[in-house]
């Protein structure tokens, strides 16, 4: 006979693993953030809320701020609006479709390295695939990853192309959860299919809509590899992310204490933009059909 101890003996291998593994570390960054430390010193001298008014009067700072914002405005409705639109296509049965999904479905499984360095390569001015192209067609060559203002554009599309297939894979789950009847009313009321998509299909989405929006702006303050591996945050500071940031003062300039502060402000931006989408959107999000 099972002791009322036993759940919890159960999940208690689980509960250690992420207590060590997620809350320990959190803490431990909170309390680096008051702290002066260059990863070998023995000594972690206490200096208060020093690191973070060096953050908040830091120009690089606000710049990876509003590049940041920039990014995760863009990318964002862009990835989930495509997503939608092809998960419409995509949600029927025929083989076609389901080849296609998995086909779509890769690049959120493949390596970020190496999809930053192919599309390094595509993106290249001298030898890259894209500016082959556009000479072919008598354009001019783009210094595709060196312009501050194509750079960032070429951020958004890589990081698109990555993490499509798995938003689309989400909207299809959704969308498959949508009753037929209420098509099959649609259609004998006589309406029409993009009227039909706005009132029906996208409302009884919304859910998922939701569920996305918060994981994916999550994702997009996050982004590190790609930036990291095609443009270093350059040119001039243009693609200069958050957390390529807080890299670069944590790991290269080994202050850990502003790394951790920088760290620690990105989660409140985080908590506070997931509390302002979820009072906003969330009256919007019904969870019945």
């Amino acid at each position: 006979m099972h002791s009322r101890a036993t759940p919890y003996l159960l999940v208690a291998p689980l509960i250690l693993f992420v207590g060590v593994f997620t809350y320990v570390p959190i803490l431990t960054s909170l309390d680096l953030s008051f702290r002066e430390w260059d990863f070998l010193s023995p000594d972690r001298p206490w200096v208060g809320l020093e690191n973070y008014r060096l953050v908040m009067s830091s120009q690089e700072f606000w710049n990876s701020v509003r590049v940041t914002a920039l990014f995760a405005a863009i990318s964002v409705p862009l990835r989930l609006c495509l997503a939608l639109g092809i998960a419409s296509y995509l949600v029927r049965e025929a083989l076609p479709q389901r080849l296609l999904r998995g086909a779509l479905f890769l690049p959120s499984v493949t390596s970020t390295v190496a999809i930053a360095v192919v599309f390094s390569w595509l993106f290249a001015t001298d030898y890259g695939m894209i500016n082959a192209a556009l000479a072919a067609l008598g354009l001019p060559r783009l210094h595709w990853l060196q312009d501050p203002g194509l750079a960032l554009w070429v951020i958004i599309i890589v990081n698109t192309w990555k993490q499509l297939g798995y938003d689309i894979v989400i909207y299809i789950a959704g969308l498959q959860a949508i009753p037929q009847d209420l098509y099959d009313a649609a259609a004998v009321d006589g309406g029409r299919r993009g009227h039909v998509f706005r009132r029906v299909t996208v409302p009884l989405v919304m859910p998922t809509t939701y569920f996305l929006l918060m994981i994916s702006v999550i994702e997009a303050f996050q982004v590190f590899t790609v930036v990291d591996v095609m443009t270093r945050g350059g040119p001039a500071g243009a693609t200069d992310m958050l957390v390529n940031l807080l890299y670069r003062v944590g790991f290269t300039l080994f202050d850990i204490g502003t790394g951790s502060a920088i760290a620690v402000l990105l989660f409140v931006l985080l908590t506070a933009l997931a509390l302002i989408k979820s009072r906003v959107l969330g009256r919007r999000v019904h969870y019945e059909a």
